[in-house]
């Protein structure tokens, strides 16, 4: 059986994404290089962010254009509305979408300096 524990982003400069996701999520990277890095989260997913220059085979993609999002979920509304005020107020990210209630819960989202899609949410999947 497979278990998906490990997502990687590709990003311009590694050692300035590093130090965004470190006050981010307030941990520092297990593994750290000019070329990759590497978050290990409590659980044991790792988040992976490898230089676009260096990662092989070498990616053809357009820089910006949305693919996906690292998803990040909560336990409470209430700890969305804590995130989005300590990542939107206080660390100045760029807010894709404040705090709205959506078809699978109660969730906001912002974007790196890389164009990746950050989202928090608490889900709400049983609620009418």
């Amino acid at each position: 059986m497979l278990t998906a524990n490990m997502t990687i982003i590709y990003v311009h400069n590694v050692l300035k994404s590093a130090d965004f996701y470190a006050a981010l999520f307030d941990m520092k990277p297990a593994e750290l290089s000019p070329t990759f890095a590497m978050f290990i989260f409590p659980g044991g997913f790792k988040l992976g962010i490898w230089s676009k220059y260096t990662v092989q085979p070498v990616v053809h993609q357009q820089t910006g254009s949305a693919s996906g999002e690292l998803v990040f979920k909560t336990a409470s509304k209430a700890d969305v509305d804590f995130l989005y005020h300590e990542w939107a107020m206080l660390r100045e990210i760029t807010v894709l979408q404040t705090p709205v209630r959506m078809d699978f819960g109660y969730t906001f989202s912002v974007i790196d300096a890389d164009g990746h899609r950050l989202r928090v949410c608490f889900l709400q999947l049983d609620e009418a």
